[in-house]
């Protein structure tokens, strides 16, 4: 009987930059640097006799049932006979990156679905349809773990492996991609540079200490808490820096050695022991 088993990994914003926005798309320029981490939710997949996707786990209640990237990824997938019509699929997702949280954990869920259903050559041929049909972050899943997004459509691979430590802090707090973008006005000219394309680990290091999350003001406007977290994360011994990942509401500390930022994640859940607080990795 068919049957796979699998990861879908989490991702980190390490800095997002927002330019303006495309006539044709309506979604703005965006560069980034991303690394997949070591949390993840768990897909199994089975061939049926009608379609069943099913989600558990600690933050499956905010998961639409209807309507969600599984039943949009499966539906694209037939639309353009790139899997037979006929094939249905039992899906079960249990749900261990937080729903709301910038993590990325439904793109996520799109992009691995995909590559372990479809052939590798189908998925270089439909990489772009999948992105503009399903969402934009579909892309940051496809290819290798740790890249640099130029622009909106354009990611290259590090040269440079980055081992970062993270202690994540979700505040169990919901926050929209969609509303966050719609309260900035952003005009940010996106960055020309080679230096996370090229650049050594320290020279990369150096320059994330520069960055910043252009949507970090606006989820902190409408979650005031996420200030003294970033705050508390900053003042972590050997703490690089702290930031918002994607559009929040999850907050990261960054740390260069496992010890560091085990320590860290004591702390943390002294200071906020009703949060969600875990210590991640790049992959």
């Amino acid at each position: 009987m068919f049957k796979k088993k699998f990861k879908s990994f989490a991702k980190i914003n390490l800095f997002l930059n927002v330019g303006k926005k495309f006539n044709k798309t309506g979604l703005h320029n965006i560069q980034s640097l991303v690394c997949l981490i070591n949390l993840f939710d768990e897909i199994k997949i089975y061939k049926s006799k009608k379609d069943k996707i099913k989600f558990t786990g600690k933050f499956s209640d905010n998961v639409s049932l209807k309507k969600n990237t599984i039943t949009d990824t499966l539906s694209l997938l037939r639309k353009r006979g790139i899997i037979d019509h006929n094939t249905k699929y039992n899906i079960l997702v249990k749900k261990k990156i937080p729903v709301f949280s910038g993590l990325g954990g439904g793109s996520s869920n799109a992009a691995f679905l995909v590559k372990n259903l479809i052939l590798k050559k189908k998925l270089v041929n439909n990489k772009s349809l999948f992105s503009k049909n399903i969402g934009s972050d579909l892309k940051l899943f496809f290819g290798h773990n740790q890249i640099f997004q130029k622009n909106l459509n354009t990611v290259v691979k590090l040269k440079s492996k980055l081992d970062f430590y993270f202690v994540i802090v979700y505040p169990y707090l919901k926050s929209s991609t969609k509303e966050i973008y719609s309260k900035g006005k952003f005009f940010s000219k996106l960055k020309t540079n080679t230096i996370y394309e090229n650049g050594s680990k320290k020279i990369i290091i150096n320059n994330l200490q520069q960055e910043e999350n252009h949507l970090e003001k606006i989820v902190i406007s409408k979650f005031p808490i996420i200030k003294k977290v970033l705050l508390e994360l900053r003042l972590l011994k050997k703490c690089q820096f702290s930031r918002v990942t994607g559009s929040g509401s999850a907050c990261f500390g960054v740390f260069l050695t496992k010890k560091s930022a085990d320590l860290g994640l004591k702390k943390i859940r002294k200071k906020f022991p009703k949060f969600w607080c875990v210590v991640g990795k790049t992959i």
